[in-house]
């Protein structure tokens, strides 16, 4: 009777957490990319990149689309694991190419090299990250914004990183990554869930390894 009543208490609190999680995000979000007014001084007039893929949106409008109306001049687009336009399968190479749609060139960061080139960062005033994740720490694309701090790092380059959030966030689950086991589905010692979102990785990355990289999270 005590190992059913347990049980009992047990269901009732993951269902009592996923109630109120549900709550939160019943709410209206905005997210970073939503906020305009926020990010687009510092855009204008710049030659702006973006590590961007499907999931990139403000509504039902991609965010490449939103700044190309807004006399935003955007020299490259990086495209990480799946591709910009999220077509290529899970760990399919993704190649060198030219968007389409907007004749934009993109760089490809899931092909012969996941870390952006020194070529491919000339020409660049700005770079903005904004891209879904479900903070997994096997998802690359935490991979990816690693290797773009880098280059920023590197290049002194700004970095804009556009915060979306978590689905996953309200909990922390799973063991610490072993450095020995380290690789690009898992560049950090963190848990397999790890509850931050891009920005707040981003903002660790940053603090632990002293990059000091000029950024904006919003």
């Amino acid at each position: 009777m005590l190992k059913i009543l347990r049980s009992l208490i047990f269901l009732f609190l993951i269902l009592k957490i996923d109630n109120v999680y549900a709550q939160l995000f019943s709410e209206d979000i905005i997210v970073g990319a939503e906020r305009l007014d926020k990010y687009l001084p510092s855009l204008k007039g710049k030659k702006v990149a973006l590590l961007v893929n499907q999931t990139s949106t403000i509504q039902q409008t991609h965010l490449v689309d939103t700044l190309l109306s807004l006399d935003i001049n955007i020299v490259k687009i990086f495209a990480p694991e799946h591709g910009f336009r999220g077509t290529a399968s899970a760990g399919e190479k993704v190649k060198n190419g030219i968007d389409v749609k907007t004749g934009i060139p993109i760089s490809s960061m899931y092909g012969a090299s996941k870390r952006p080139t020194k070529e491919s960062m000339q020409g660049i005033d700005i770079v903005i990250f904004d891209i879904q994740d479900v903070g997994a720490r096997f998802y690359t694309y935490i991979s990816s914004l690693q290797y773009m701090m880098e280059a920023c790092a590197e290049f002194n380059i700004p970095l804009l990183i556009l915060d979306r959030p978590n689905p996953n966030g309200f909990y922390v689950d799973g063991p610490i990554l072993e450095p020995k086991y380290k690789s690009f589905v898992g560049m950090q010692p963190i848990p397999i869930v790890h509850g931050m979102t891009v920005a707040e990785y981003a903002q660790m990355l940053n603090g632990e390894n002293g990059w000091q990289i000029k950024k904006n999270v919003n």
